[in-house]
This record gives C-alpha cells, sequence and structure tokens, in this order.
C-alpha cells in the first residue's frame, strides 16, 4: 500500500478517535459474551463474525497509530498497519454486521461494535473498497438532490398512475389529488421509497384517515449512512428536511425504513418539527377512531418481528403490537422479543450486496424464531427486514408470508 494511502487512511483513523472511541478501545476484556449475542456468529462460528472479532481489526488499527506501545512494539501490543490484507479483513468484519446492536444490550460495558464499524467502513470508502453497489446509490441519491427539478415531472407521472391504484382500491370516483405533493402547510410530509407499495398502502391510510399530507420527491433511504459515507450521508438526509422546511410542514413521517427512521429521528439535531414513523401514526390513527379495522379477521396465527432499528434501536415495541391484535385472532409473540429480538440479518446495507448464502446461513436464529411461533403470517415494519425474512423463508422451505405492518393494514381496513 502507499504511503499516500497510508496517511489519507490515518488521518480518518485518527479524526474518528472521540471520547466514546477512547472507551471502546480500552474496555473490552475479550469476556466473549457477545459470541452469544450476534445472529451471524450463531449462524457462521467464525471469529471474525462476532462482535468482538469485528471490533479487533479496527481496535488494532487505532493501537498502531494512536499509542506509542503499538508504533514501538506492534506484536507486543497486538497491533497492525494498514495494508491490503488488513483492509480485506476489515470488509469481512463490517460487511457481516447489520448494526443491530443487540451486542451493545448484553455487553458489560455497553460497548457498541455498530459505531467501530462505522469507522471500517469510513477507511473502507476512503480506500477504495466500499462495496460499488451502496456507493453508486448513494451517489445516485446525491445527483437527485443537488437535481430534483430535473426529477419532477417524470415523478409527477408515476404518482398519477398510482393515484389510479389507491382510487380503485378505496372505491372512490376520482383519483385526483390521493397523493398531493409539494403540499404548503400540510400536516405531514410523508417520506416513501422506489417502490410503488411504499406509497400506494400508505397512501390508503392517509386517506382513510382524511389527513391533511404531502408526498416527498425524495427517498427515505440513505445509502450514504449504509456505505458508511459520512458526507453524503448527511446531504441525503438534509434533502429531506430541507423540503419539509420550504413547506412548513409539521411532521414528518418515514416509511417502513428502520434506518432512515432513526437517522431522521436520532442522528439529526434538533429539528423544527416532528419526526415519526408511520407505524405510530397508523397507531394514532386507530386509537382516534380516524380508521378502523376488521376486529380479529385473520385467523391463520400471526407474528411480529422487530425491526432493529425502529425497536431496540428506536424503542418502538407497543404500537405495533397493538395494530396487529386488533386484526389477528392468534397472535404468537416470537422468543426471546422486543430489545433481545434477533436481528434478520439484512440491516446495514447488507441485503442489498450480492451475499444471499451469507444472509441465509447468518439468519439461521431468525428462522428458528419464526418456526417456534408456529405462525403463518409474520408482519414487520422494515423493507430491508421484508426483503431478508423473504430470503430465510426462501432459503430454509418456511411456509410463512411476509408482510408490511402497512400491507396487513390496508387489506383488514374497513373502508
Amino acid at each position: 500500500m502507499e504511503k499516500q494511502k497510508i496517511a489519507e487512511l490515518r488521518k480518518i483513523l485518527t479524526s474518528r478517535l472521540n471520547r466514546p472511541m477512547r472507551y471502546y478501545n480500552d474496555t473490552c476484556t475479550r469476556c466473549g459474551l457477545c459470541y452469544d449475542t450476534c445472529h451471524a456468529y450463531q449462524g457462521i462460528p467464525e471469529k471474525i463474525y462476532s462482535p468482538v472479532g469485528r471490533a479487533e481489526v479496527v481496535r488494532k488499527l487505532y493501537k498502531k497509530y494512536t499509542r506509542l506501545s503499538g508504533y514501538l512494539f506492534p506484536y507486543w501490543g497486538d497491533s497492525t498497519s494498514f495494508n491490503d490484507p488488513v483492509m480485506d479483513e476489515a470488509y469481512k468484519a463490517v460487511w457481516s454486521c447489520t448494526g443491530c446492536r443487540r451486542c451493545v444490550m448484553n455487553c458489560p460495558f455497553g460497548i457498541d461494535t455498530a459505531l467501530m464499524m462505522s469507522v471500517g467502513k469510513h477507511l473502507l470508502i476512503q480506500n477504495g473498497t466500499a462495496p460499488e453497489e451502496l456507493v453508486m446509490l448513494a451517489d445516485a441519491a446525491v445527483e437527485k438532490g443537488k437535481s430534483i427539478e430535473e426529477f419532477k415531472e417524470g415523478y409527477r407521472q408515476v404518482i398519477r398512475d398510482l393515484e389510479k391504484e389507491v382510487q380503485k382500491r378505496l372505491g372512490l370516483a376520482e383519483p385526483d389529488g390521493l397523493i398531493p405533493m409539494e403540499k404548503k402547510n400540510a400536516e405531514i410530509l410523508y417520506v416513501g421509497l422506489a417502490g410503488a407499495h411504499t406509497i400506494v398502502n400508505p397512501a390508503i391510510i392517509f386517506n382513510a384517515a382524511r389527513e391533511n399530507w404531502t408526498l416527498s420527491f425524495f427517498e427515505g433511504v440513505n445509502f450514504g449512512f449504509f456505505a458508511g459515507d459520512p458526507e453524503k450521508a448527511d446531504f441525503i438526509a438534509k434533502r429531506i428536511i430541507n423540503e419539509a422546511t420550504a413547506l412548513n410542514v409539521k411532521e414528518i413521517v418515514i416509511v417502513e425504513c428502520g434506518t432512515a427512521f432513526r437517522i431522521m429521528r436520532f442522528l439529526m439535531g434538533k429539528l423544527p418539527f416532528k419526526v415519526s414513523s408511520i407505524v405510530e401514526v397508523i397507531h394514532r390513527y386507530l386509537a382516534a377512531g380516524r380508521i378502523k379495522l376488521k376486529d380479529k379477521s385473520v385467523a391463520e396465527p400471526v407474528t411480529y418481528h422487530d425491526p432493529c432499528q425502529i425497536g431496540r434501536n428506536g424503542g418502538i415495541y407497543d404500537e405495533p403490537r397493538d395494530i396487529i391484535h386488533a386484526v389477528a385472532a392468534d397472535y404468537r409473540e416470537m422468543s426471546p422479543t422486543r430489545e433481545q429480538n434477533w436481528c434478520c440479518g439484512g440491516g446495514g446495507g447488507l441485503v442489498a450486496l450480492d451475499n444471499e448464502e451469507f444472509r441465509i446461513k447468518s439468519g439461521k436464529p431468525k428462522k428458528e424464531q419464526i418456526v417456534k411461533t408456529g405462525a403463518k403470517i409474520v408482519v414487520t415494519a422494515c423493507e430491508n427486514c421484508v426483503m431478508q425474512l423473504k430470503t430465510i423463508a426462501n432459503g430454509y422451505g418456511l411456509d410463512v408470508e411476509i408482510k408490511y405492518l402497512t400491507e396487513f393494514v390496508c387489506e383488514n381496513l374497513i373502508r
């Protein structure tokens, strides 16, 4: 590896050495408790797929470049220098972690492996070896933010077609205005994804609740965050913030995308409007009587998968269960559940990569959870989770349906 490249990587490494990182580097005792908490290690029992194994890759680099002992006595100090094999090892460590943070819940010192992995992702971006798929998607999102006026008319045409689907499913006479755009002073700016289902189902719910809402021109997913590029991640999130500010809305409502919700709710600082998950909004409508669901209309056993970013990292547990209980006659809880729920294995951008065999193996704990419930329908509230749960179901031949929460609600909505 060239000296200039090493200098660039070292600069990033040291720039990320804040107080939490110093603590995480200093306090791990290699107790091994995290081995039992990681879905990837449970499916593929190799040290590099354990939280401590992943963290050691970053920790050894810090020992080399921030401690005198690591510099003078690298072997004794258990440190490593930047080189191509080390960066290959970093790739394997980083891109086996979904950032679910289940290990943090069980670490006696609260070491945040996901934060350490964000340093590894940042290094891989600088090294030019981050996953090309995620880098390209992040670049596309940035370009759309810079050239939004060029995209608007084409997007409006797509939305007009989707309005007809909403009209059909609600049984209305006209499609006009069912998916408003660029509406100022609306109560809600809803941020969807690229898939039609992420717009049609929420639009049905918003119209049924007679909500004063408008649709964002941007997608909620933040590929800059997934790729590990802080600048692009910040730009992609701020496109939506700027749009909401310009429209003077009171609340941003995020699609069923765990990471999009967590970034906007918790990582963007104080905002001049409320940020909610679509799950919270549906629960609000149901509690206020603004929508009604068919009582206990689903006889098949139903279970719910807590998306890590909405549940463990976002604290939303009761709302989706209340919604499902209103419809399901036979609801079955997974075990363990809530903050100890197993990650599906598709988060952190992994579901976008060519790694299906790895994701099936690392999804083994989730497969076992589903099977133990005996459920025939698995409901969840995250795009990545739905995709990954379908991969697990196909990979292990499970006889289950995977449904979005918004889909489940719309199927049982009293119109």
